[in-house]
């Protein structure tokens, strides 16, 4: 298939974006690459994705597929001569949609929300409920991986990518807070799950190196900021 029939439109910084990247790398596909910048929204995007405006989308064939996880799903249930990334037994298949979905919905904002935090107190609430989460990730991976490398087993799968985009920024977090999640004492199966997932031939150059991430990060927060003070005037 030709490189021009699949598109990706997104920005490198994006960990959304970061796993539809790794999934095609997966599965060995060739792909066009169109970086949107940070900020600005192309005509294409907004053509693309009418509905939430908001990449990443992939562009196969003239058709768009909108929303990461659901691209994920799409470019494993098309390109089936490559690993396979969702668990083909049914519970294992829910059991990894359900982890996703937890972190899209609860944890990866709160991650977030611990740099927005206002006052001690508060952030002290964030940290809490980021350390319990990682805590519930690392049991979850222990269930899921059933003793091997990644949650999905001897390979990565989708848990692995829709968890594993979020790594680069939990990075720039720990160094911008001066704090570690990633414990060997309190997740030790998490810690090496990390350290394989990051040196995958998939993944490596997936994403940003952490010191590009945290240059990103200063100036996003610099904006908001800037943002607040023009607004409270």
């Amino acid at each position: 298939m030709a490189t021009s029939d699949i598109k990706l439109l997104g920005a490198s910084p994006s960990p959304y974006v970061n796993r539809v990247q790794i999934a095609l790398n997966l599965k060995s596909i060739k792909y066009e690459f169109l970086e949107e910048k940070l900020g600005t929204k192309s005509e294409l995007l907004l053509k693309s994705n009418p509905i939430h405006k908001k990449m990443p989308v992939l562009i196969h064939s003239g058709k768009s597929i909108c929303e990461s996880l659901i691209i994920i799903q799409y470019i494993d249930e098309v390109w089936t001569s490559g690993p396979p990334i969702l668990p083909s037994d049914p519970y294992d298949g829910a059991l990894a949609r359900f982890w996703a979905a937890y972190l899209d919905d609860k944890w990866f904002p709160m991650l977030w929300e611990l740099r927005t935090a206002e006052g001690e107190e508060a952030k002290v609430v964030a940290l809490g409920w980021l350390r319990e989460g990682l805590m519930l990730l690392e049991d979850a991976f222990a269930k899921c991986s059933k003793g091997k490398d990644y949650f999905g087993g001897d390979s990565i799968g989708y848990l692995d990518i829709a968890f594993g985009s979020f790594l680069g920024w939990l990075k720039v977090v720990e160094k911008m807070e001066e704090l570690e999640f990633l414990d060997g004492t309190k997740t030790p199966g998490l810690v090496g799950w990390a350290e394989r997932f990051c040196s995958h031939e998939a993944v490596k150059g997936a994403f940003p190196e952490t010191e590009k991430l945290l240059e990103i990060a200063k100036m996003l927060q610099a904006k908001a900021k800037a943002k607040a003070q023009a607004q409270a005037q």
